[in-house]
């Protein structure tokens, strides 16, 4: 493979499993221990943070382009479906949702969504659900925002929508 290829270029969005959506500012070399990596340089805007991915390490570090559109009307069609929550100890479910969130996977952060909303007319949230609830939402209007080139308030607007069909 030359070594010039890369999977990403300057200005993409990507998403990272445990960040979310980032943008892709510059590729360059760095060295450590006196050996040569070229490395991603990724921002992510909301958690003002800047994350350096080597290139070569990016694909199982999870590094992955936007989601294709087959994909959020996927997570959409998701969020419309009805909330399947275990009866398992709370603490254990919010592994398992935390888990949905940092694997990066829009689907799987769907479901989160999906799972821990509530309608107005529905019993309250704990303040971890809630949390929760607000991470992965985040989470997934952030992406659909940067796949529709919106700002996120419409982008939740949108999973709202989705939300409120499923109610």
């Amino acid at each position: 493979m030359n070594a010039n290829v890369h999977d990403f270029s300057v200005d993409d969005h990507v998403v990272y499993p445990a960040h979310g959506v980032g943008q892709v500012v510059g590729v360059e070399t760095q060295e450590v221990a006196g050996m040569a990596f070229e490395v991603y340089i990724i921002t992510f805007d909301h958690e003002k943070m800047t994350l350096r991915v080597p290139t070569k390490k990016a694909k199982t570090a999870g590094l992955r382009p936007l989601a294709a559109g087959d994909v959020v009307s996927q997570a959409l069609t998701t969020l419309k479906g009805r909330a399947r929550v275990k009866r398992t100890m709370w603490s254990r479910r919010a592994q398992e949702y935390e888990a949905k969130i940092n694997s990066g996977d829009l689907i799987s952060i769907a479901e989160v969504v999906r799972d821990l909303h509530r309608a107005e007319n529905q019993p309250e949230q704990s303040y971890s659900e809630r949390q929760l609830y607000e991470s992965a939402l985040d989470r997934m209007a952030r992406e659909v925002a940067a796949i529709e080139r919106i700002d996120r308030d419409a982008a939740i607007g949108i999973l709202n929508k989705s939300l409120l069909k499923a109610a």
